[in-house]
């Protein structure tokens, strides 16, 4: 056995400065190699924003305003709740919102049914994968379907935390995880709302909080080692043909906060815990037939519902 050795120390002045092309991934928005959390509530389109994160890093496009890329190359993503094909669905569609082919942008999709960062078989895949595609960005959505530890126990998600953290610093990509906000938490500061141990909030470089009221939602930006910008308010605009999340005005987000029929119907459709018959939708509402008619087939048309036989639901683009 080898005699051990002090651990290498260099005066503070001799440690080299980070150079400014080095400071983010995308601009404000996101650290140049962090690590760190996206969060929010169910039904806050957390992974529509992961996706459109992505599809900005792979192509240099701006996303969510007039945030550019200072890095771009190969997204690596898991999306553990959404099979391959809906996932190239929703790629597809934000990729007609900012005008860009899918086709022609890096964008990996690991497509194993489950990957578990409590295993030790799944790390080392998972590290292998990352060392052969060499991503800029490791997209993890959400982390309740990576392991089977207590959330809640700091001994037990640190252990997860920290490889993911020795991932990036092998590799030098950034890593975001897509993490559940506690159910009603709108109130709290954004890090204190994100379910489980504080330990999620603290290992974050870069973090991102999105919160819903009514139809608008907020998307609030914190950073480590950087001041933080103001939060944004975002619109999803949805048709047939493309997506778009970007940011919406002041006066826009006024009008929102006095519900509008619509932003009713939304919202009782995202309280109910199975899809609502018409009828079940105008007794809410107390409003006419027709009217309820009139506004159901324009939220429909916008993308923002969905009807099969079972009754109305918010449209899957919109979950997660």
């Amino acid at each position: 056995m080898s005699a051990l050795t002090p651990l290498p120390v260099l005066p503070a002045h001799a440690i080299p400065a980070t150079a400014v092309e080095n400071r983010w991934l995308i601009q404000d928005l996101w650290g140049f190699d962090a690590v760190g959390i996206l969060g929010g509530e169910p039904k806050c389109c957390k992974s529509l924003v992961a996706l459109t994160i992505a599809v900005a890093v792979a192509s240099g496009t701006s996303c969510l305003g007039d945030h550019r890329p200072q890095r771009t190359g190969t997204v690596l993503l898991f999306a553990a709740e959404d099979a391959p094909a809906i996932v190239r669905d929703r790629l597809t569609l934000l990729c007609a919102g900012m005008g860009i082919d899918l086709a022609t942008i890096p964008i990996q999709i690991i497509t194993v049914p489950k990957l578990r960062l409590d295993d030790p078989t799944d790390r080392q895949r998972l590290e292998l994968t990352v060392a052969h595609y060499r991503p800029v960005l490791l997209i993890l959505d959400p982390f309740v379907r990576l392991h089977r530890v207590d959330e809640n126990i700091a001994g037990e998600v640190a252990p997860i935390l920290d490889g993911l953290r020795q991932l990036q610093r092998s590799h030098g990509c950034a890593v975001l995880v897509v993490h559940h906000a506690r159910k009603g938490a709108g109130h709290m500061r954004a890090g204190q709302a994100l379910r489980g141990s504080s330990e999620f909030h603290a290992w974050g470089d870069s973090n991102l909080f999105l919160r819903r009221q009514q139809s608008v939602l907020t998307l609030d930006i914190e950073h480590r080692a950087a001041s933080s910008p103001d939060p944004i308010t975002l619109a999803l605009v949805a048709s047939e043909r493309h997506l778009i999340i970007q940011p919406t005005t002041a006066d826009m987000a006024d009008e929102d906060r006095e519900p509008s029929l619509a932003c009713r119907a939304m919202q009782v459709l995202e309280e109910a815990s199975q899809p609502l018959t018409r009828r079940e939708i105008q007794a809410h509402l107390k409003v006419r037939a027709a009217t309820v008619g009139r506004v159901l087939d324009e939220l429909q048309a916008g993308g923002r519902i969905e009807h099969d036989a079972q009754g109305y639901r918010l449209s899957s683009l919109c979950s997660g």
